[in-house]
């Protein structure tokens, strides 16, 4: 991991491939913080995404995007992060990205998010005649940049969500684990408790 790179922990991906649900299933595991950028952008301006590229633009959005990138990378308070899929998208963002911390891409088949994302409302982009195939383009188009800003990749298709959470914590760097590993001898899973000497409260 380069020197520059804070202590954050962030998941990228196109929607639907997981990031929230990973990111709170993660905080759990290391008792760290979690925040959704979708959702920090929200609760500021006080209106839902699609409110917002609706009345306001994309453009408009994505410069919040970039904006909330900074404030990240600045923070001395070590979270995970869960970014909106399109936002590795933009140029200037792809360099901030790495510099916010260890850059987790969760990568699922076009089947797969289109499986999750058929019957959602709420996504601006899919908001069209044929979402299979909107979902395919713009997959097609972002793929290699999420490659690109990703430290680690970890498919998603067809796996429940602790095998992708066995993964994700298999690729973090030691000082992110400070927990014991503990492995069920019936189910052969894992689970981590908190270091002894965390003496941190848990909500």
């Amino acid at each position: 991991m380069k020197k520059d790179k804070k202590d954050n922990i962030i998941l990228i991906g196109f929607m639907g491939s997981g990031k929230t649900s990973i990111g709170i299933r993660l905080s759990y595991k290391l008792q760290i913080t979690v925040e959704d950028t979708d959702k920090i952008i929200e609760v500021r301006e006080q209106m839902p995404i699609s409110e917002i590229f609706k009345t306001k633009g994309e453009g408009y959005f994505r410069n919040l995007e970039t904006a909330l990138l900074r404030e990240i990378r600045d923070s001395g308070v070590k979270k995970i992060y869960s970014l909106g899929g399109g936002t590795p998208v933009q140029l200037q963002n792809q360099s901030l990205i790495c510099q916010c911390g260890t850059v987790i891409y969760l990568r699922a088949k076009p089947e797969t998010i289109y499986e999750r994302l058929k019957r959602d409302t709420t996504r601006p982009l899919l908001q069209c005649d044929d979402p299979q195939e909107r979902i395919r383009t713009l997959l097609s188009q972002r793929s290699k940049i999420y490659e690109r800003c990703a430290d680690f990749i970890v498919d998603v298709d067809d796996k429940e969500q602790n095998e992708v959470l066995d993964e994700v914590l298999s690729f973090l760097p030691a000082q992110y684990i400070s927990r014991t590993e503990i492995t069920n001898d019936n189910t052969g899973a894992k689970r981590y408790e908190k270091d002894p000497s965390d003496q941190r409260t848990e909500s």
